[in-house]
C-alpha cells in the first residue's frame, strides 16, 4: 500500500492545551508521526495540488484566519499560541470582527487547539497527503494510506477543534466526488466522533458518513455523535452514528463497524474514506476503549473484505511507542 507523508505535517508543535479545567502538555505532538514513521519505513511526499480541494470544504474566510490568527496575536502583544476563550453558543453569525480574541471564538469550538505560526501549513499538507491518497485510489489501486498528522475530522467548514484545523478525510471525500465517483462512504473509526466531518456533509445525500465511537455523553465532543442524528435535508439518512460505552473490546467494536460496513453497503458506494484513529487502543492516554494491536488487522480485514477502492486516513492515537506498531496493524489488514 502507497503511504503519503510530507515533513512539513510536524512543524505544528503547540507546548500547552487546556483539558479538564487546567492546562497540560499538548497531547497531538510531532511524535506521533515519527512513531508511524518509524515503524510503517518509507512515505511518499505528496504533490501540491493546490488549495482548489480544500476550498471546496472550508470557508474561504474562515481559511484565510487560520493563516493570520498567529500575526494577529503576536500583534497584538499575546505570548505564546493563539488559544480561544470566548464562543458564540447563541446566534452565531457572521459580523465584521477585528479583534483577535473574538475571531479566534468565532472560529474554534473549545480551547484545546491552539493556532501555532505552522497550523496552517502542516494542516495544508496534511490535506494534501489525503489528496494523494484518494488519487491514488482513483487512478485504479485498491487503497492508499494519507499518514496525517495533524488529524482533521474535528473541523468544520468554518471551524477548528479537537486539534483539527483542516478536515483531510472530507477534502479527500470531496475530491473523489468531484472526480466522478457518484457516490462516497466515509468510515469514522476514530475513538472520538467526526462532529467536523458530519456538519460538513449533514445536509448532503451524496456522501454518507458513518461514524463508530465513544458515546458522546461522556466523552469529546459531547454535543455531536448521538444515535439519533441521521442528516438532514438531501442528507436526511445519509448519516449514522454507533456511540459505545467505555472498556469497549474487539467483538463489540466488531459488531458496531459491522453495522455501519452493512449501512455503507446499502448506500453502494464508488468510494470509500476510512478516517481512522489509533486511539481506540487499550492504552492511549486520553481514550477509554480496551483494542489491542493485533485487534486492528481484524477490522481492517472487515473493511477490505467489503471491495470499496478506499483511502485511509490518520487521525488520532496519542499512546505514542504504540502507535506505529497500531497503525501497521490496521494496514496490514488490508
Amino acid at each position: 500500500m502507497r503511504i503519503f507523508h510530507d515533513d512539513r505535517q510536524r512543524l505544528h508543535a503547540p507546548s500547552l492545551e487546556l483539558h479538564n479545567g487546567g492546562f497540560t502538555a499538548y497531547a497531538e505532538t510531532p511524535a506521533r508521526a515519527e512513531a508511524m514513521l518509524a515503524v510503517l519505513g518509507a512515505t511518499e511526499t505528496p504533490a501540491d495540488r493546490g488549495d482548489a480541494a480544500i476550498r471546496a470544504v472550508h470557508d474561504a474566510d474562515y481559511l484565510a484566519f487560520l493563516q493570520a490568527a498567529p500575526g494577529l496575536w503576536r500583534e497584538a502583544g499575546r505570548p505564546g499560541e493563539a488559544i480561544p476563550y470566548a464562543f458564540p453558543v447563541i446566534g452565531r453569525r457572521t459580523l465584521g470582527l477585528t479583534r483577535i480574541d473574538a475571531l479566534m471564538g468565532r472560529y474554534a469550538f473549545d480551547a484545546t487547539t491552539p493556532i501555532t505560526a505552522h497550523a496552517y501549513i502542516s494542516s495544508y499538507w496534511s490535506a494534501q497527503s489525503a489528496l494523494a491518497a484518494a488519487d491514488t485510489v482513483i487512478g485504479g489501486e485498491r487503497a492508499a494510506f494519507a499518514l496525517c498528522r495533524p488529524p482533521g475530522h474535528h473541523a468544520g467548514a468554518d471551524y477548528c477543534g479537537g486539534y483539527c484545523h483542516i478536515n483531510a478525510a472530507a477534502v479527500a471525500a470531496q475530491a473523489m466526488r468531484d472526480a466522478g465517483r457518484g457516490r462516497v462512504a466515509m468510515l469514522d473509526i476514530d475513538y472520538h466522533h467526526g462532529n467536523g466531518t458530519q456538519d460538513i456533509f449533514w445536509a448532503r445525500g451524496d456522501v454518507f458518513y458513518a461514524s463508530v465511537h465513544a458515546d458522546p455523553a461522556t466523552d469529546f465532543p459531547f454535543f455531536w455523535g448521538h444515535a439519533d442524528e441521521v442528516g438532514d435535508d438531501e442528507g436526511r439518512g445519509a448519516t449514522l452514528n454507533v456511540p459505545l460505552p467505555h472498556g469497549t473490546k474487539l467483538d463489540e467494536f466488531r459488531r458496531a463497524q459491522a453495522t455501519a460496513l452493512e449501512a455503507i453497503a446499502r448506500f453502494a458506494p464508488d468510494a470509500l474514506v476510512v478516517s481512522f484513529g489509533a486511539d481506540t487502543w487499550a492504552g492511549d492516554p486520553i481514550s477509554h476503549f480496551a483494542l489491542e494491536t493485533p485487534d486492528y488487522a481484524v477490522l481492517a480485514r472487515d473493511i477490505a473484505a467489503c471491495g470499496w477502492p478506499t483511502a485511509v486516513v490518520m487521525e488520532g492515537g496519542y499512546a505514542v511507542d504504540e502507535l506505529g506498531h497500531n497503525v501497521a496493524s490496521f494496514l496490514g489488514g488490508f
